[in-house]
């Protein structure tokens, strides 16, 4: 896939766009400045129809998290971890834990993995709480 072709479909291109752009982005309403994800036509919070795509910090803290020991995709051997990410800005995505354990509560950031024919999917990586060791 070339960088000039859209992916997905008309609500959720900027989405992909952003990840080509190693961006992670969400919706966020003009009128009452609420962010959410997935994306919509229209405000959740205030039903405004005036909802824009922003960059995020890339960061945020797992909501929930299981460990999946079923292989369901080529190339994503189990186990691996699968957590409920909850984003600085407050919007929660469904994402894979990347490069070692992760706890609820553990804060992370944004990772990319790349794909072949698609943009690059955004995964997490957990952030090292302050004094900790990173690495060996």
């Amino acid at each position: 896939m070339s960088d000039d072709e859209t992916y997905g479909d008309p609500l959720t291109a900027p989405f992909w766009d952003g990840c080509r752009q190693g961006e992670l982005r969400v919706q966020q309403c003009a009128a009452c400045g609420a962010h959410q994800f997935y994306p919509r036509p229209f405000c959740l919070s205030c039903d405004g129809s005036d909802v824009r795509w922003v960059a995020t910090a890339g960061t945020g803290a797992v909501h929930s998290l299981t460990e999946v020991h079923v292989r369901v995709l080529e190339g994503l051997d189990p186990p691996y971890l699968v957590a409920v990410i909850e984003l600085t800005e407050g919007p929660r995505l469904v994402s894979n834990i990347v490069g070692g354990a992760a706890a609820i509560g553990d804060r992370v950031r944004v990772a990319w993995r790349d794909r072949r024919d698609a943009p690059p999917l955004p995964v997490f990586t957990t952030i090292p709480k302050t004094g900790e060791r990173q690495g060996p």
